[in-house]
């Protein structure tokens, strides 16, 4: 009954089916060790990362300009706070509560910096009006507070910014720009608040130079609360990642598809043969007859009316 897989038909059918599944299943498992060798690669790259960051604070100016790498480094850096230009970020998560960031500008003298960040590169607003005396803003995060940044009750609870020269010790950011997390870059925020922490959006706000740059503080004052860095764009598992085990998953369908094709024909070829064996043919199909065309002798003999043959 079995006697049809030697046809040159079948033969095609089989020898197809034999190559293409272990083409399809190194394939899978190809894709497979590309999906894990690029997870292993973003381990390793995190976990040195992570090494870096515990280590011990460097100068701002040997940080600067902000990278994938140097993104979350501790920085530290010396200056006085602009106690005049105290912001508020509203509109910021922290352990699953809203609430904002308490933002203070640190004036940071550049002769003071070092590094390849010192100088005119790095920042934002050259040339206006308060630069001459040589110093830039660091943006720096100081704490955040649970709340509404427009409830007065919520924002007397922010702390005075300290007076006096200070040493600050932080995570280094990147400017935040618009579809970032927590960014909320619409207009007709109140004075004194500010929707993305970045060079471009404090450089209409305070007459100096900033950063392009920011820190959040390891210390936060009275009743703030630290805010943990974020990690750097580019720094998450590659979205090429997820094609390879997207092509893993489809390679192994395709195999699945082939095995599944195979013993549909076979089963369908078998069941023909064995009717033919049994002596079990489907009718043959008849030809319609077209319209206006005169009936066969059959048909008319079936149309014929029982009065016609008495």
């Amino acid at each position: 009954m079995y006697r049809f897989l030697l046809t040159p038909r079948w033969w095609v059918i089989n020898v197809f089916t034999l190559l293409a599944i272990p083409v399809c299943l190194f394939m899978g498992s190809w894709q497979l060790s590309r999906f894990e060798t690029r997870v292993n690669t973003h381990n390793q790259q995190q976990d040195e990362a992570s090494a870096e960051r515990k280590a011990a604070a460097r100068p701002l100016g040997e940080l600067l300009p902000v990278t994938a790498k140097t993104s979350g480094e501790r920085a530290t850096a010396a200056g006085r706070y602009d106690t005049a230009h105290q912001l508020l970020v509203p509109d910021r998560r922290l352990d699953d509560r809203d609430g904002f960031y308490v933002l203070t500008l640190l004036r940071v003298d550049e002769d003071k910096v070092g590094g390849r960040g010192g100088g005119k590169d790095g920042g934002s607003g050259e040339g206006k009006a308060g630069a001459e005396d040589g110093a830039k803003a660091l943006p720096v995060v100081r704490g955040w507070l649970p709340g509404d940044a427009d409830d007065p009750a919520a924002t007397a609870k922010v702390p005075a910014p300290p007076s006096g020269e200070v040493t600050v010790t932080g995570a280094l950011q990147a400017s935040e720009h618009q579809g970032g997390d927590g960014v909320s870059a619409s207009g007709g925020l109140p004075r004194g608040q500010l929707g993305m922490i970045s060079a471009a959006s404090l450089v209409n706000l305070v007459p100096y130079q900033v950063y392009d740059a920011w820190v959040t503080s390891a210390e936060a004052p009275g009743a703030l609360k630290p805010v943990p860095p974020t990690a750097a764009e580019g720094t998450g598992l590659d979205i090429k990642a997820f094609q390879n085990l997207g092509y893993t998953g489809e390679w192994f369908v395709f195999a699945g598809f082939v095995v599944f094709m195979w013993f549909r024909l076979f089963r369908r070829e078998a069941e023909t043969a064995r009717d033919l064996a049994l002596g079990i043919t489907p009718p043959e199909p008849t030809a319609p007859t077209a319209p206006g065309a005169d009936p066969t002798p059959d048909d008319a003999e079936r149309t014929r009316s029982p009065s016609a043959t008495a």
